[in-house]
């Protein structure tokens, strides 16, 4: 099993602007960009399957995992208009936000990082995807979500719930 934790040990912010350079003008500093693209791809396609673990950040995307994905799409096997090299491939997105984001709720409409999360996953790249989503993470943390604890236990229970598997699109 591999294990990348890119929050705790990010990748190079400016990486994958290395990358996109050719061949013959590479520096060595891209060479390495190119050959970690390369990695990152190569532990994709050897898995059984993905599991991503995506926190909200300032209503966004985590710059790590943003960083990750802009990196991977500089492999020519991932690029925009290559056949999907991970088509089909079961995935797993699980997207906690500290706070409550959905249907009904003052920040209704604020997390912009969960669809465009879904839409490289699952239509850029074709995964199999499943999202479990979960909201309120941060009651027990923050006293000022303390009132929340209730609603925050009963959607966490909802979010470990077992599933049937259904492609997302």
């Amino acid at each position: 099993m591999i294990r990348r934790q890119v929050g705790i040990e990010p990748l190079p912010a400016t990486a994958w602007a290395l990358a996109g350079v050719p061949e013959p003008d590479r520096s060595a500093g891209q060479r390495q960009a190119v050959a970690l693209a390369a990695q990152l791809v190569d532990e994709m396609a050897g898995a059984d399957a993905l599991l991503f673990a995506v926190p909200l950040y300032n209503f966004g995307v985590s710059q790590h995992f943003k960083a990750w994905v802009d990196l991977v799409i500089t492999d020519p096997r991932m690029a925009s208009g290559a056949e999907p090299l991970l088509a089909g491939k079961p995935a797993e997105l699980v997207a906690v936000r500290g706070g409550a984001y959905g249907a009904g709720t003052p920040r209704e409409g604020w997390d912009h990082a969960t669809g465009w999360m879904r839409r490289i996953l699952a239509e850029v790249w074709r995964l199999d995807l499943r999202v479990v989503e979960t909201e309120f993470t941060l009651v027990g943390v923050n006293p000022a979500r303390d009132q929340f604890k209730d609603l925050a236990a009963r959607w966490l229970a909802e979010a470990h719930r077992p599933r049937r598997r259904k492609l997302v699109r």
